[in-house]
């Protein structure tokens, strides 16, 4: 059903000129000549026609592509951006105040998508402009690959690539090139650039209704960036058979489109269509690399993502192929100020991933020191079932914790304390060295630290830390039990003190601290210290259960209302509680067998 798309606008008729003004608000660097509303102009505020000694590169066409292109207008790139309406060619007298504003005696390069309206427009503008006495060159692009040859008098359409030839145009009239040799190498980039794109949805042009032409759980390929139909639709696939299917048409021998064969260089442009994350625009990025040069045998010398060339809010993106030799490559990095390049791009390619360091602690450490005895002690074996018991506790809860947590926070608690018992389970086969409680400690912290996300994540790594180090300042002796209270006392400090909770508060500490109370309570006493533990792990169990009647003071529960909080008791609480008692009841056993 088709339905009026929401907007964040005033007047659907002034969309192009107010965005305008915000362009140019944003930007010093900017300026628009004040011809609203026939007149659209954005150029750069340094350059004065009369005066200007250098090729001015000057591009546009309909808006509702933005940044394109007039986010592009910068030093080192266009001189000056032509702006439509939306999705509409810009007049004719707009596009020749634009050439009057900003040529000089050098010239001026225009660079024209290849759309009908465009082409004329900008065509009778050149015409005109050199009846005046101006030096014009104008370069048609069409990198469009979606659509099988012939195209008719049409031709290919021009897509993001587009972007690519304006910024090889506007570093080689920034490096003081004629007009015949930056429109002989703006021409060669065209030549060599390709593009296909991907929609997930259609795009609301403004005060509009959004079309319903692509239902649910389709894609069309090789979709125009005006909202008009693609090639094709399909039902919606896994990002890496997109990208495939992308890379074959861009690179097909059969259409041949691209002169790009194996063993050539290029560079990668991934192109957001206005409504997609950034986060899958990089997935499309860290996915299609490989593919080029592991399935096309190609070397990618520069990546750029990013949203570039929109169609409005159309959720999707292009991919753009572009050969690429020395000359190119240091046009494409030389120096910009146009606000919307990606300078961050610029620069051979280092490996993508190196090493993780190691902490010093490990560089000094022997390799036994962190490895698994291969003869555990009396203290070893019981420290090894105890932390074997405690982590299973953990994982039997993972769907409990989840349930619980989905109704007071995130719903991710059992799953991250999974993620973390698992990794200990593991980790304790090859590298906890049993024998030692503290360094043992220490390492349940960096296993912790490597695969638990979130504040749990973070608060337990916390916790382990501050216990290691209060057991390694007592390591010159056998680790008693009075020892391990004044670890946990420690340890509960410290998660105290870095994520501000206290008891009362509704999280972990509400199981521990009256955990800890008895502990010291029982040992105190003079009870043995399985016995101890035992005791202080009831306590544990009462202190999380006790949370149903608290008001949560830190985390995401303390947005949630108090009568759904009574419903369920704190979950990192109840996780904690669980811990704490399969270990105290596993120690027990361990001194009932020996």
């Amino acid at each position: 059903m088709a339905f009026h798309g929401k907007k964040l606008i005033n007047n659907p008729n002034d969309v192009v000129t107010e965005f305008i003004e915000g362009l140019v608000e944003t930007y010093p660097g900017l300026q628009y000549l004040d011809g609203f509303p026939e007149v659209k102009v954005v150029i750069r505020a340094d350059v004065s026609g009369s005066t200007y000694d250098k090729v001015a590169v000057i591009s546009g066409g309909g808006s509702g592509h933005e940044p394109a292109h007039a986010g592009f207008v910068g030093e080192g790139m266009l001189t000056a951006s032509i702006c439509g309406d939306v999705f509409a060619s810009p007049p004719v007298d707009s596009i020749l105040a634009g050439i009057r504003a900003v040529t000089g005696p050098m010239g001026c390069l225009l660079i024209v998508m290849n759309y009908t309206g465009d082409r004329l427009n900008f065509g009778l503008a050149a015409e005109q402009a050199r009846s005046e006495g101006y030096k014009i060159e104008t370069l048609i692009v069409g990198d469009d690959c979606a659509l099988p040859p012939p195209r008719g008098i049409a031709g290919r359409r021009g897509l993001a690539g587009t972007i690519l030839v304006n910024k090889v145009a506007g570093a080689a009239a920034a490096a003081g090139l004629s007009l015949a040799d930056v429109a002989s190498e703006a021409k060669r980039a065209s030549e060599v650039v390709g593009t296909m794109g991907v929609a997930l949805s259609v795009c609301t042009l403004p005060g509009q209704v959004t079309s319903d032409r692509l239902g649910p759980g389709k894609i069309e390929l090789g979709l125009g960036i005006h909202g008009e139909p693609g090639a094709a639709v399909a039902d919606l696939q896994p990002v890496d058979v997109v990208v495939s299917h992308a890379l074959k048409e861009i690179l097909s021998p059969e259409t041949n489109y691209v002169p790009i064969t194996r063993g050539n260089r290029v560079v990668l442009m991934i192109n957001g269509l206005g409504a997609t994350p950034v986060m899958e625009l990089m997935i499309a990025a860290g996915k299609t690399v490989p593919k080029l040069q592991l399935d096309f045998g190609l070397a990618v010398e520069r990546v750029y993502t990013g949203s570039f060339m929109t169609s409005l809010d159309m959720a999707g993106f292009s991919i753009s192929i572009m050969k690429a030799d020395q000359t190119l490559l240091q046009r494409l990095d030389a120096t910009t100020k146009a606000p919307h390049w990606p300078v961050g791009s610029a620069g051979n390619r280092p490996p993508a991933k190196i090493p993780v360091p190691l902490p010093p602690s490990r560089l000094t450490k022997s390799e036994e020191s962190l490895s698994r005895p291969l003869q555990l002690n009396e203290q070893g074996r019981i420290l090894e079932a105890a932390i074997e018991a405690a982590a299973n506790a953990v994982i039997d809860m993972r769907d409990c914790l989840n349930d619980w947590d989905s109704k007071v926070g995130d719903g991710d608690c059992g799953s991250t304390m999974y993620r973390g018992a698992t990794a200990i389970l593991d980790d304790m086969k090859k590298y906890y060295p049993l024998n030692d409680a503290a360094e043992t400690v220490n390492e349940i912290g960096s296993s912790i630290r490597r695969t638990m996300g979130g504040t749990s994540g973070v608060l337990y790594n916390i916790f382990c830390k501050a216990a290691y180090a209060q057991l390694k300042a007592n390591s010159d002796s056998a680790v008693t039990a009075n020892k391990w209270a004044e670890a946990l006392e420690a340890a509960i400090a410290a998660v105290s003190k870095y994520g501000g909770a206290s008891g009362g508060c509704r999280t972990l500490l509400d199981a521990l601290i009256p955990a800890l109370a008895v502990l010291k309570e029982r040992l105190a006493a003079a009870d043995d210290s399985s016995t101890a533990f035992v005791l202080s792990s009831e306590a544990a169990l009462a202190g999380a259960e006790s949370t149903k009647d608290m008001q949560a003071q830190a985390g995401r529960s303390s947005y949630v209302s108090a009568g759904v909080l009574a419903t369920v008791p704190d979950p990192g609480a109840m996780a904690a509680a669980a811990w704490y008692r399969a270990a105290a009841l596993a120690v027990m056993d361990k001194y009932q067998a020996s």
